[in-house]
């Protein structure tokens, strides 16, 4: 498995703990319109995983998000946390943990003001345990290049969790090989993250780099190629802790 733990040296010598190491990684990304859902393959995206989502919704018995408490690690601009509004969930229900004190901004002017955000370490975040109902993240474990520190916020999302409550999980199954900084999560490391968890884990996402190219072509294309398994590269995932 190359989920290999690592430090970044600070300039002095000191190593950086994995959020600050993460934060580095980030500000030296070049600005980027890839993730933009104005844009056709990313717009396809996000529908698709929301229909999955809906499904994995149906099959746990949700009728109506109202009652249900969430938490979003890593909520980043709040786009999800939006989405999830739309879907029902109720903002005085939500909260948001992000890292980046830029995109929390971002979220704290988009998202109602009951919502509420936390800045900073999620393993160090104000909840509860055993009072979140679902726990959300997308993308952010493939950021996360510390095994040890996977663990840690693994386990922090689970206590938070009543019984019978879920991880909500998006996130790369395979390694991106333009981009040294993130790491596939490959269902063999979900059950190690969450052991006692039952998972149902769907193959979901056009790889994006085909996907763009496909929908150059026609969107039916990016379609047609979609139906099939082994060109998705992300895993939407269930993983439920027992009652």
């Amino acid at each position: 498995m190359r989920h290999d733990a690592r430090r970044i040296a600070t300039p002095r010598g000191m190593p950086l703990n994995e959020p600050q190491a993460v934060v580095q990684r980030y500000a030296r990304r070049a600005p980027s319109n890839l993730y933009n859902p104005l844009r056709p393959e990313v717009c396809r995206l996000l529908q698709q995983r929301q229909r999955v989502l809906l499904r994995l919704f149906d099959a746990a018995g949700i009728a109506d998000a109202g009652p249900l408490h969430l938490t979003e690690v890593g909520c980043g601009s709040g786009g999800n946390l939006l989405e999830l509004l739309q879907l029902g969930f109720l903002p005085e229900r939500l909260q948001g943990i992000e890292l980046l004190p830029e995109r929390l901004a971002t979220a704290r002017h988009r998202l109602p003001a009951a919502l509420r955000l936390h800045g900073g370490d999620a393993c160090q975040a104000p909840v509860a345990d055993g009072s979140q109902h679902l726990v959300l993240q997308a993308t952010v474990f493939s950021s996360l290049l510390d095994e040890g520190f996977q663990r840690q916020l693994a386990a922090a999302m689970w206590r938070w969790l009543v019984p019978g409550g879920a991880v909500v999980w998006y996130d790369l199954r395979v390694d991106n090989p333009r981009n040294p900084d993130v790491r596939g999560v490959p269902m063999a490391r979900l059950r190690v993250l969450f052991p006692q968890a039952r998972i149902d884990a769907r193959r979901v996402t056009l790889a994006p780099p085909l996907a763009r190219r496909a929908v150059r072509v026609h969107p039916w294309l990016h379609d047609a190629l979609s139906l099939l398994p082994f060109l998705r590269s992300h895993l939407l995932a269930w993983i439920e802790k027992p009652r």
